[in-house]
């Protein structure tokens, strides 16, 4: 049975069909901004921590839009599996990469499928944003 990591992470638009992705140093997966769940920590604590601490962007707990818990291989530490709560935030923020990040860019939805993706991206976060352009 391989190990679960808990994290929180954000799916972060633009509103006008851009998606903010983060790559960790060392990496060539292209994910969401969020990381581990402390022991004893909310999801959307951690995510609001992890923001700042990733790519210095601070929101307030009524900015997140609740998506949904999902479970996906991990996509940088093999043999693990994640349990996600991911969250829906709309931001046009310049990201400061920091702490383990080395890329946070920009990415037009059209094309991210061409893109490296995270499991947990490509899976589940990319079918629910498109869903919800559809029916808002």
């Amino acid at each position: 049975m391989p190990a679960v990591i808990r994290i929180a992470a954000a799916l972060i638009d633009d509103g006008a069909g851009r998606l903010l992705l983060v790559r960790k140093a060392g990496t060539s997966c292209f994910m969401q901004a969020g990381g581990k769940i402390e022991p004893g920590e909310d999801p959307a604590a951690a995510l609001i921590r992890e923001l700042d601490e990733e790519i210095g962007l601070r929101v307030d707990v009524d900015a997140l839009r609740p998506v949904g818990r999902f479970a996906a291989a991990a996509a940088n530490e093999p043999g693990h599996r994640i349990d996600a709560t991911v969250f829906h935030l709309r931001s046009t923020h310049v990201p400061v990469p920091a702490a383990e990040i080395e890329e946070a860019i920009w990415v037009d939805s059209a094309v991210v499928d061409m893109m490296t993706l995270a499991p947990l991206l490509r899976e589940h976060i990319l079918p629910w944003y498109r869903q919800m352009l559809v029916y808002p």
